[in-house]
């Protein structure tokens, strides 16, 4: 009996002991780390520069006063449509002095100025006008071998972007030679009423449209004097925009004219498509909403959508404008945030059997959200993101 009860004492001790073990084994053993998993994934990737700009007129055009006078009320409202030669403002001439020979030779080199302007501009037409058959010939040459497969889609795309541009040039250049014209009729009639000065018989002076549009902006709509070069009214044709963005400078240097853009979130359905006409050279300080002082520059895009997808829009319209930088369509990628810097290059850790293991990568593009990986990971492979301190290569995993 003695033996039995001692027998009992031994195994119970050694329960005891056991459970005891146990616990402090599981009690010290380092714990998994819980971590967030994705997958290594293959699609379209797109590295952009977005930044928010807005529409303006291409050509626009402020009709100033050609002398000081009396301005008459104008009856036409901002988003009136005018028509070339349309009678804009009515104006009666002032008392106007006798022009001195100093005056008399600056008054009529303004109008030789004017005409030579002119002629300058006509030129410009007849250039663009050429540039733009060419382009018409390169298009028609690309779209005719584009069957037989010896042209890509991407030369027909700058064919047409070719084209587009060019006829952009040519309705420019008309429409200077039109401004121009104006310009030197307002120097003729500045010397002709200045050279009648003191007479009785000046008629009032009706200024007219040199351009079809809309209205645009009135400075002043009341009737009152204004000086000579006063602005009086601002014409332009709200159908032919494009869109002015100011974007870093840091940025501006990785933007080439011709670059794809694109306008997302612009008010109305589905996505509007621009290229980049204009990258300026010349940048200018502004202060940003924090108060930091940034350099920024224009770039200028031209739409290259439908117009009637667009002819809402008008004149100072916000838009957001998304640079595309790069592009692919089946490109290997993982979450930005998976990598992290290892010497010189990059590095990720991948799960493998719930255990981590450190991977030295080779990283390509990058945006916001997305890497492309050129090597070091296959598609289907399971990598932690947001790795932090306590994840080392062999550590036990959780995966959330």
């Amino acid at each position: 009996m003695k033996n039995v009860v001692q027998l009992r004492r031994r195994v119970v001790f050694g329960v005891v002991a056991i459970l005891i073990g146990a616990g402090l084994f599981f009690g010290f053993r380092a714990q998994p780390i819980g971590v967030d998993v994705a997958q290594a994934t293959r699609g379209p990737l797109r590295v952009t520069v977005e930044q928010e700009g807005k529409t303006r007129v291409v050509d626009r055009y402020v009709i100033l006063s050609p002398i000081a006078a009396y301005a008459r009320r104008i009856d036409l409202d901002v988003g009136d449509a005018v028509q070339t030669g349309m009678p804009l403002v009515r104006l009666e001439p002032m008392h106007a002095e006798v022009l001195d020979p100093r005056r008399r030779a600056e008054a009529e080199a303004r109008v030789a100025a004017a005409q030579a302007n002119v002629h300058a501009a006509e030129q410009r037409v007849h250039a663009a006008r050429a540039s733009a058959d060419l382009a018409h010939k390169e298009l028609a040459r690309v779209r005719a071998l584009r069957p037989s497969g010896h042209i890509s889609a991407d030369a027909e795309d700058r064919a047409v972007t070719e084209v587009d541009r060019t006829e952009a040039e040519v309705r420019s250049a008309q429409f200077a030679v039109t401004t121009a014209k104006h310009e030197m009729e307002a120097a003729q009639t500045a010397l002709r009423f200045s050279a009648a000065a003191g007479a009785d018989d000046r008629e009032p002076i009706v200024v007219h449209a040199p351009v079809g549009g809309q209205v645009l902006r009135i400075p002043r709509k009341s009737e009152g004097p204004v000086a000579a070069g006063q602005a009086l009214i601002e014409i332009g044709d709200p159908r032919y925009l494009e869109a002015e963005i100011d974007v870093l400078s840091a940025d501006a240097v990785r933007i080439q004219p011709g670059a794809k853009v694109l306008f997302e979130r612009w008010g109305g359905e589905g996505a509007l498509q621009g290229v980049v006409r204009v990258v300026e050279p010349v940048g200018f300080t502004k202060i940003s909403a924090l108060g930091v002082e940034e350099q920024r520059v224009w770039v200028i895009v031209s739409f290259t959508s439908p117009p009637e997808q667009w002819r809402r829009l008008g004149d100072g319209y916000r838009v957001e404008a998304s640079f595309v930088l790069w592009e692919g369509d089946d490109v290997l990628q993982v979450p930005a945030s998976a990598l992290f810097r290892d010497g010189s290059g990059w590095a990720l850790f991948l799960v493998s059997n719930d255990r981590a293991v450190k991977r030295s990568v080779l990283m390509g593009e990058r945006n916001g959200l997305s890497a492309q990986i050129l090597s070091g990971v296959e598609q289907g492979d399971r990598v932690i993101v947001h790795p932090d301190e306590q994840i080392h290569d062999g550590a036990r995993l959780a995966v959330r």
